[in-house]
């Protein structure tokens, strides 16, 4: 049963939205199995499709070949979405398709040659429709990743449909299916999505459908109920019958209030942390989540945090903003870390080719599983529209989920260290740690590198610390510096920090 406020804005808690059953939930990671299984789905979709995305780039291909999910289709299709969408609803006289992306990516279309005429295609069908989101404010982004089929199938997660995005597990060097389609190969790319089937997709639907409205399209009805669902035969679900939450970021604009569920929920899971926390993030600058893990290093006991993170940001702006802020946070943090439990890694590939990490994803002591838009950031905090999904086995109906978080974890662990879940359950038991198991591993392929930190100028430093390409809030880059920025007056990052510099002056 899907649980909201009775004003259906304010969410059930600070920190959640919604509450809605799911039948069936899978984790996939990599963008190769996503879009072969979305394909699949796509195309036994009955009603609507709802397509919600930070950017879609129409000339990318979703198949690779046939894989373990499908039907035992011989029906040919075509391979580029955009083709793709328009021969869905030429097959079907009753789908329509809707599609909402950043309004700022629209300039990113102009330049992909193809895609306009894909856009044009699209325009003249009555039962394909598009939206380019600009319903938030100046400085702030459309970063949900979401698609909604027929009402009874969702997916939310980190991976847009868009190009730079294609890989599978196992990261192989200068793979030459990882295209643009300029033809330009690009590097590994990891990234995490969930798929979900039940009421949840019906909670998901209800949020496409207002942001829908809210950039400026028409009212949708709900999809009518049906019996059918898209969920292939072959995908073998992880997570049966369980309650799944959601959580939003949305900027105050207009008649929408500030909504900041996300940054809520992480710091409540960081704080209920008895053993460990795993996450995968594009980015580590988000001050409120650095303060509850200074606050937890700093206890006598604390769990363990292993995060997964990319060598550098993808392009020259963010590394500028959000690079510099990580390695200021992380020194501070380092310095609260008395125990030694925590530590930052990036992936490699077989031949030493960093993998770009850009997975959404946190496990908390195998009770918590968390995927979705955002990222550790200041964004993701309280700018960008994100949407999160997570499964907590401290609610009623999840009390079995926990071995298949575990599984999961196995999972992520392996591929990124280059060897089987059986060598990282082995590894776990040995060390009785992630720390210990990770270091453990001698590297002989894909592993895991300990993330240096750069040397920052003082002009690099005083740009990190201020936040002021990654604010908390709209508006923020204008206030003073006590008022925002990584260590505000206030709370364990600002003391370990003027501690940081006495230290500094004292060497000088």
């Amino acid at each position: 049963m899907i649980q909201e406020s009775a004003n259906g804005e304010r969410g059930v808690s600070p920190s959640v939205w919604r509450y809605a059953m799911a039948k069936r939930a899978y984790v996939v990671i990599d963008a190769a199995d996503y879009f072969e299984l979305m394909r699949g789905i796509m195309e036994d979709a009955q009603q609507r499709i709802f397509m919600i995305g930070w950017d879609f780039d129409s000339r990318i291909l979703l198949s690779e070949g046939r894989r373990w999910w499908q039907r035992g289709r011989r029906k040919r299709f075509p391979a580029r979405l955009g083709s793709f969408i328009v021969y869905l609803v030429q097959s079907n006289p009753r789908l329509e398709i809707l599609l909402l992306k950043w309004n700022l990516s629209l300039m990113k279309s102009l330049r992909r040659g193809t895609m306009l005429i894909d856009l044009v295609r699209w325009a003249l069908r009555k039962r394909i429709d598009f939206k380019f989101d600009a319903a938030h404010p100046v400085g702030c982004s459309h970063h949900q990743k979401i698609v909604v089929i027929d009402d009874v199938f969702a997916a939310c997660g980190g991976i847009d449909m868009t190009s730079d995005r294609w890989d599978t597990p196992d990261h192989l060097p200068n793979d030459t299916r990882r295209r643009r389609p300029t033809g330009r190969l690009y590097g590994p790319w990891h990234d995490v999505t969930m798929v979900m089937e039940g009421e949840v997709a019906a909670a998901l639907g209800d949020l496409g459908r207002e942001r829908w409205k809210v950039a400026g399209g028409a009212e949708l009805a709900p999809c009518a109920p049906q019996d059918f669902s898209p969920w292939p035969d072959g995908l073998r679900a992880e997570f049966e019958n369980v309650e799944i939450g959601i959580a939003r970021t949305r900027a105050e604009y207009g008649d929408c209030p500030q909504v900041s569920e996300i940054e809520e929920l992480f710091v409540e899971q960081i704080r209920r942390a008895k053993r460990f926390v795993y996450a995968e993030t594009q980015y580590f600058a988000s001050r409120a989540i650095a303060e509850a893990i200074c606050e937890r290093l700093l206890e006598d006991d604390p769990p363990e945090f292993v995060i997964i993170n990319p060598l550098t940001a993808d392009g020259w702006l963010e590394q500028i903003a959000m690079d510099t802020a990580r390695v200021e946070l992380v020194r501070t943090l380092n310095d609260a870390d008395h125990a030694g439990r925590f530590r930052i890694f990036y992936p490699v590939a077989s031949d030493g080719t960093p993998i770009y990490v850009h997975a959404k994803l946190m496990i908390v002591d195998d009770e918590i599983l968390r995927v979705g838009s955002a990222n550790m950031n200041n964004r993701s905090m309280g700018l960008d529209s994100e949407c999160d999904v997570f499964i907590d086995a401290a609610r009623p109906a999840n009390s079995h989920v926990s071995p298949a978080i575990t599984g999961l974890r196995h999972r992520l662990l392996a591929e990124h260290c280059g060897v089987s879940e059986e060598t990282i359950v082995a590894a776990l038991d040995r060390q009785g740690s992630m720390l210990g198991a990770i270091e453990s591993l001698v590297p002989s392929g894909k592993h895991l590198e300990p993330l240096p930190l750069k040397h920052l100028s003082e002009a690099e430093r005083a740009l990190g610390e201020s936040a002021l390409l990654d604010p908390e809030r709209p508006g923020e880059m204008f206030e003073p510096i006590e008022r925002r920025g990584l260590f505000r007056r206030k709370g364990q990052l600002m003391r370990l920090r003027l501690m940081d510099r006495l230290r500094r002056s004292k060497k000088g």
